[in-house]
This record gives structure tokens, sequence and C-alpha cells, in this order.
């Protein structure tokens, strides 16, 4: 591979006018198919064939309506009166005749008298209908038009809250916060070169890998269903990574023209050495992502795919338009004598001011089982509160609190209890009518006798007479853990009425739907650590040769997802720092979050792990000082590292200040797990390990060594014109200099 890799980078640079155009035309071709082809996103949040949406299903057979927008408009009248008073329910009445008349709204709950009243008639509730098809935005005009016919009602001193999906906010994947995790990610790079064109490089190339997969993304729609939390979770990776592998590969190329090296040979060595390290790295983030696929929930194989995506097109362009680029450059990418990489690659061979990344692991191995027992423990109190961690899909009540949709959902709760936002289903059918009225009865009055409930409404018998459903609301809110019990318990307790009766019994409804598929992603995160875990230690086994450094990478990746589920816990269920963070509201996370984070971070800390290790292992096989291997490996990766991991913080920070209640906790977890990976387990716990090890550390029974493959990670392959070739992985992608 690094051969291909090799020639590439030479073509690149070589022919980069002809490469330059090449490539900008391909990606205006793929943008402008894309953009053309526009589809549509869509929110799925449903598995097929779960018990909850195959009931759901069949429930829409027997009692068919419209697939439509919809808004739950709730009037609250003033202290010490009620919404039924004359005065009151005229200018209610009013309100609710002129939302009907708006132009785009199709059916209005109404008059007064049947819109739902609350016990103490401080509240009523409205059902608005629209004209526009669920996947469909409701227009804006018709949306302001709905606010504008609540006047009447407002002038008489009651408030009109408008909520439902249809004033849902909506969030854009890219805005301001994550201009500013740009720019921030701008400041670390222009520090780490010295130099804002070589900064520049590493940002223009994840932009546009980031371009392009929207754009396939967006023509992707037309014929497949993509999730729209999709396009955030593929932007925010896509611009991480992206940003991270250029830099690995230029910090490379400027090491090697610092030491005198020609451009072409030295972009193509860079594209050789580091781009090995880079396409490992990319692959295991690529493999990781698309496993999410296997766990048969759609959102998830959507998200993990689109994803996936994202860190292909970063890794395609890094090694095949950087090195156009870089080779565009010329000799101005050399770092000047007085600059900072040009200071600390002399400072390299010839001595001077040991850097920082050296200082901090010489202070680790001064006393490394202290180091290793106080790290250790520090990172499992970080994970402890993760034993903690509750799932649930996220509804209205994640939203903001200053959005009209999040007030609405309160109000509701507040006047007729938390289950009244999320009511369940019990769906009777059989094929004779007075068994599905026997049966109906029965349940009807079982459910009355069930601890959990508020209300039960009445069977509503469909037209034919084969189906009844009954309305329940339960006493807790739709995310708690006790209404996912309390539909568990019913699906037990209808069981022998449908075995007495011969008729089918399910519990149905959006809320069984989501607690069917948080059940589902709970399920499934178990079995896919077990994946990732074994994929770690195959694929470091096979990079490194040796049994204890893949083990010891496992048990670090594991501590650093620990500690990133602990800390979410801690803001996003306990509150802790939630208001700094702008989280709008405590309790369960989205419940594809962890399957999430442990797929992205498993990919990331591979990368942390070679980057570091391979330098250790380069140093080691020449002259064979266990010890100092360690030294030589923070001396030539940790610099690189510590930039690429803040880059990575800043960039899923930015996305943090999103307000998007899916995307908030994966950005967090994914930022603070880095934190903890790069710098707490890759840069402390590992150096303190490795020199406990010593030599044993490189070594691999003879039995696997047959076994696996040879794998050459970063480039070994590739000779030097000063040295032979190492017929072993050994280059750090920081070797020459960053």
């Amino acid at each position: 591979m690094a051969t291909y890799l090799y020639r590439l980078g030479a073509l690149g640079a070589r022919r980069w006018r002809t490469m330059l155009v090449g490539w900008l035309v391909a990606l205006c071709a793929v943008a402008g198919l894309g953009f053309s082809l526009a589809g549509e996103f869509e929110d799925s949040g449903s598995i097929p064939g779960s018990p909850a949406q195959t009931a759901l299903t069949r429930m829409d057979r027997h009692f068919p309506s419209p697939d439509l927008q919809s808004a739950q408009i709730v009037f609250r009248a003033p202290p010490g009166h009620q919404v039924t008073e004359p005065a009151l329910r005229e200018a209610l009445d009013s309100s609710l005749t002129a939302m009907g008349d708006v132009s785009g709204v199709r059916e209005v709950s109404g008059p007064a008298e049947d819109v739902m009243v609350s016990e103490d008639g401080r509240t009523a509730v409205a059902e608005v209908t629209f004209t526009a098809a669920a996947e469909e935005d409701v227009p804006a005009g018709t949306l302001d038009a709905v606010k504008t016919a609540g006047e009447p009602a407002e002038r008489a001193g009651m408030r009109a809250v408008f909520g439902g999906d249809a004033y849902a906010p909506s969030t854009a994947p890219f805005g301001p916060s994550e201009l500013v995790g740009l720019g921030v990610a701008l400041v670390i790079l222009v520090i780490t070169f010295g130099s804002l064109i070589a900064a520049g490089l590493p940002l223009l190339t994840a932009v546009l890998g980031v371009v392009g997969t929207m754009a396939a993304m967006t023509g992707a729609a037309t014929v497949f269903g993509v999730s729209d939390n999709a396009p955030t979770l593929a932007i925010m990776l896509g611009l991480a990574v992206g940003i991270d592998y250029a830099l690995f590969i230029v910090s490379r190329h400027r090491g090697q023209l610092a030491a005198g090296m020609p451009v072409v040979e030295s972009v193509a060595r860079a594209n050789a050495t580091a781009g090995s390290a880079v396409v490992f790295a990319g692959a295991t983030v690529v493999i990781a992502l698309a496993g999410l696929s296997v766990a048969g929930v759609p959102l998830l194989t959507s998200m993990g795919l689109a994803s996936a995506a994202a860190v292909a097109v970063a890794v395609v362009l890094a090694l095949g338009m950087l090195p156009v680029l870089l080779g565009m450059a010329g000799r101005g990418l050399t770092p000047k004598p007085g600059a900072r990489t040009g200071r600390w690659t002399v400072r390299k061979a010839r001595g001077g001011r040991t850097p920082l990344g050296v200082r901090w692991t010489e202070g680790v191995l001064r006393h490394p089982v202290r180091t290793l027992v106080v790290g250790t423990v520090a990172v499992l109190a970080l994970a402890l509160p993760a034993l903690q961690l509750q799932l649930a899909v996220t509804d209205e009540g994640d939203s903001p609190a200053t959005t009209s949709s999040r007030q609405a959902y309160d109000l509701i709760g507040d006047a007729f209890g938390p289950g009244a936002n999320g009511p369940l289903v019990v769906l009777v059918e059989d094929d004779d009518p007075a068994a599905v009225r026997s049966t109906a009865d029965a349940v009807g009055d079982r459910l009355g006798r069930v601890e959990g409930i508020a209300d039960v409404g009445d069977a509503d018998i469909a037209e034919d007479g084969t189906a009844a459903r009954i309305r329940i609301i339960p006493t807790t809110g739709p995310r708690t853990a006790e209404t996912g019990s309390l539909v568990a318990h019913l699906r037990t307790e209808m069981a022998p009425l449908a075995a007495d009766g011969g008729s089918q019994v399910a519990v149905t409804g959006l809320t069984a739907v989501s607690i069917d598929v948080a059940d589902k992603l709970s399920g499934a995160l178990v079995p896919f650590a077990v994946v990732v875990v074994g994929l770690s230690l195959l694929l470091l086994m096979i990079a490194f040769r040796s049994v204890a450094i893949p083990v010891k990478a496992t048990v670090g990746f594991l501590l650093s997802v620990g500690a990133a589920f602990g800390a979410t816990v801690a803001v996003f269920q306990w509150g802790w720092l939630a208001g700094v963070l702008g989280v709008s509201s405590e309790g369960p996370v989205a419940s594809f979050m962890p399957i999430i984070v442990m797929a992205v971070l498993f990919g990331l800390a591979m990368d942390y792990e070679v980057f570091l290790v391979s330098a250790m292992r380069e140093d080691y096989v020449r002259h064979r000082d266990a010890r100092a291997a360690v030294v030589a490996g923070a001396r030539n990766a940790a610099r690189v590292v510590t930039a690429a991991a803040l880059i990575m913080i800043s960039v899923f920070v930015s996305f943090l200040f999103s307000h998007d209640a899916d995307i908030m906790p994966i950005a967090f977890a994914l930022a603070f797990g880095v934190l903890v990976d790069a710098f707490l387990v890759r840069m402390t716990l590992v150096p303190a390990v490795m020199a406990l090890l010593g030599d044993r550390a490189w070594t691999l029974p003879r039995g696997l060594d047959r076994l696996l493959p040879h794998l050459d990670v970063e480039g070994g392959d590739v000779g030097t014109p000063d040295r032979p070739t190492l017929q072993i992985p050994v280059k750090s992608p920081a070797a020459t200099g960053s």
C-alpha cells in the first residue's frame, strides 16, 4: 500500500496543475449532481418489525387517516379564571374558527366544548391539522397565520402557545457555533505550524470533503431514507478527522522540507508514511461506523453509513488532493529558520530545550507505578456515573425552554399530567366484531386496575368492527423508565386476555415505538462493544506484532469510553454545568448516543495509539532500549497528537452548542472522550505501562506471529535515501518534524 501511496503523492506533486483541475471538476460534478437531485431527509425513529411498530401499522389500516402535519395549540386562562367562562369561551371559539379558515389548514378541533380541557379548567388544548404531508414542512406563512388567528384569545387575557411537530424548531446541521469551532481549529493549526498557508491546507481539504459528502448525501436522499440527524453527525466527524488526517501528512512533509528533502520526494514520502497511517486510522473508523447497521435500526444505519462516508471522503482527499496542494505550494511550506517547526526540528538534531511532551513523559517515567495507579483511579472515578446512564428517544421535552414547542409540552404536562405528552394505545383485533367488543371491554376493565395509568379512554371501534383501540394516559412522562416498565407490564397483562378470547391484543402508539427503539439499541450495545474490542485487539496485534500493546490499548479505550459516558450522565442527567453548556433539560439521553460514541471513539483512540506507539517502536527497533523508546515516541509524535486532539475537541464542542437534543450529548461525549483518551490515557497511562513492561511489550508468540498477516501500517516498506528500508511498521507520522 505504501508504494501506491508514494506514487500517488509523487504524481500529485509533480503534475499538480492537471490534478488540481481534475479534483475541482470532480468535486463540482458531485456537488452539482447531488444538489440538483436533492431529496428530503426524514425523521425516522422506528424499527420495522418491532412489536409496537407492527401494531401501529395494523392500527393505521383499521383507522385510516391522512398522514399530515399537525400542531397543538395550548390556551391558558389567567389565574383565577377558567377557559369555560362565557367571555373566554367566546374568544376561544373565535380563535379556533379563524384558524380553520387559514389557507393550508385542513381541520381544527372545536368548537370549545370539543377541546380537551384540564380538570382545573384553566388549560385547553386544540389540535390543528395542516394539508402538508407529515414529511414536509408547513409553510412559514401558514404557521404565522395560525398564530395571528389566536389573537382573539390572547386579547381576552388567555395565553396561546403553539407546539407540536409543525412548530418544533428545525436545527441547521451547520451554523455560527460550528464556524467558531473551525476558527479555533485554525488557530491551533497556526500555532502548530507557525504558517497560515500550512494551517489552511488541512482546513481546506476538510471543508471540501464535507461539501462533497453533503452533496452526495442530499442526492442519495431521493432514493434512500436518510435520517435528518445524519448530516449533522457526518459534518461533525468529517471536519474533525479531515483536519486531523491532513495535519499528520502536512506535519511530516514540512519536517522533511526543513531537513532539505526535495518537494516532490517529500510529498511522496509523506503520503506513503503518514498517509499509510491515515488509511489504517480511517479504515478503523469507517468499519466501526458501518458496523452500526447490524443493529437493524434504520435511524442508526443511516447515521452510521453517512458518517462512514464522510470519514472515507476525508481519507481520499487527504491522500489524493492534499499532495496536489502541497505540490502547488512548493517550498513555500518550508519552515523558516526562526519558525516554530524549524526550531523544533533543529532542537531534535542538535539538542536544546526539551519539548513539553518529552518533559511530561520523563516525569511519568520517574514514577510509573504511582502514575498508573493515580491515573487509573481518576479515570474510573470519571466513569462511575456511567452505571446510571439512561436512554430514551428524544421529543419536544428536550427542546430549548425558549421554544414554543417546549413551552406547549410543559404546559400540557403541568395541566394534564406528564403522561399526556406520551399516550399509549391498546389495539384489539378479531375477525368477529362481537369478540372485538367483548375483548375490548375486558381490556378496559383490566387497565383500570393497573398501577401507573392516570386515565383510560373509551374503546374506539373501527368502521368494519374488526378492531378497537383504547387510549391510555400513563402517570409518568414518555421518556421515563417507569413508562417503559409500564409498557412491558401491559404486554404481560394483556397476553391472557388475548389467549382467552382468541383476539390479538397489542400495546402501541408512538411512545411504545420509541421505547422499543431504546430497548433495541440498549440490547445492541454490548454485542457491538464485544465486536469493537475484538477488532481493536486484532488490528493492533497485527500492526505491532505484540500481545501486551493491544490489550493495553483496548483497556485504555474502554476507560475512555467509560469516562465519556460518566461525564455525559453528570451533565445531561444530573445537571452539572448544564446551564453553562446550554443543556435545556435533564433526563435520559438519546438512545443511539452510546453506540455511536463507542464507534467513533474507538477509531480516534486507535489513531492516537498508532501515532504514539509506532514512534516508540521505531526507536526500539533501532536501539533496543525500551525506556528510551518511550521518550523518543513522545518527542516524535506527542506534539502532533496534542494538536490533533485539541482540534477534535474544538470541533466537537462547537456542535455541543447547536442545541440539537440528539447531537448535543454525542458531541459532548466525544469531546470529553478525546480529552481523556489523548491526554490522560495515551500520553500518561500508556508511557507508564510501556515503561513497566519494558522489552516484554514488543513480544509476540511465534505461533501467532506465523498466523497473523504482516501489515505495514505507516509505510515502513518505503526506504529513505540515506538509510536502508525498515521491513516492519515503524515510522510515526511526525517522525521527522511537525
